[in-house]
C-alpha cells in the first residue's frame, strides 16, 4: 500500500546547513500552513515536549543506501543495516524528533532542539506524552552513545 503525505507545517529559522552535530540550543519555529484552523493547536501549550514527524527534503533518492555500512563511514564502528540508522539514507526519509515548545504564537510553534533546517517539510505534531516512551529497560550498542557524543551540544561560534 501506498500513502500520499502533504506537509501540514515548514520549518523556519533555525539552522539552514545540514549538521551531524552541535544541534543544541537551536532554536526555530514551526510554521502551522494557513489553511489549516488555528484551533487545531488549541491546549498545545500546555506540554513541554512535542513529537515532530518530518522529511528529510535536503536528501535525495540517490542518497538512499539500502544494505549495511559503517555509521558516518568510521570503520571503528559495526557495519548495520539500514534500519539502524537514523539519517536521510533510509527509504522514506522519514524522522521524528522531539523539541522542547518555547511557546506558541498564533501559528507558529517556537522550539528548540529540533534538529531539522529551515524550510524542512513537517508531516504531522503531537505533544510528547511521557506514557508514551519506552518501557521496560532501554539497551543499545556502545557504539551511538560515541558517535552522537557531541549531537546535543552547542556550536561554539554562535
Amino acid at each position: 500500500m501506498e500513502i500520499t503525505l502533504s506537509p501540514i507545517a515548514t520549518v523556519v529559522g533555525g539552522r539552514s546547513e545540514v549538521s551531524d552535530d552541535y544541534w543544541g540550543g537551536v532554536q526555530s519555529v514551526i510554521r502551522l500552513n494557513e489553511d489549516l484552523p488555528l484551533d487545531t493547536l488549541k491546549g498545545l501549550e500546555e506540554f513541554s515536549h512535542l513529537e515532530v514527524v518530518w522529511h528529510f527534503s535536503k536528501g535525495s533518492d540517490a542518497d538512499v543506501h539500502l544494505g549495511a555500512r559503517h555509521p558516518r563511514n568510521n570503520p571503528d564502528w559495526p557495519e548495520t543495516g539500514t534500519f539502524v540508522h537514523r539519517n536521510h539514507r533510509r527509504p522514506a526519509r522519514i524522522a521524528v524528533s522531539h523539541p522542547r515548545l518555547l511557546s506558541v504564537d498564533g501559528r507558529d510553534l517556537h522550539v528548540e532542539d529540533l534538529d531539522a533546517v529551515d524550510g524542512t517539510p513537517i508531516y504531522d505534531i503531537a505533544p510528547w506524552f511521557a506514557e508514551f516512551g519506552p518501557r521496560g529497560e532501554v539497551c543499545q550498542p556502545t557504539w551511538p552513545g560515541e558517535m552522537l557524543s557531541r549531537y546535543w551540544e552547542k556550536r561554539s561560534d554562535t
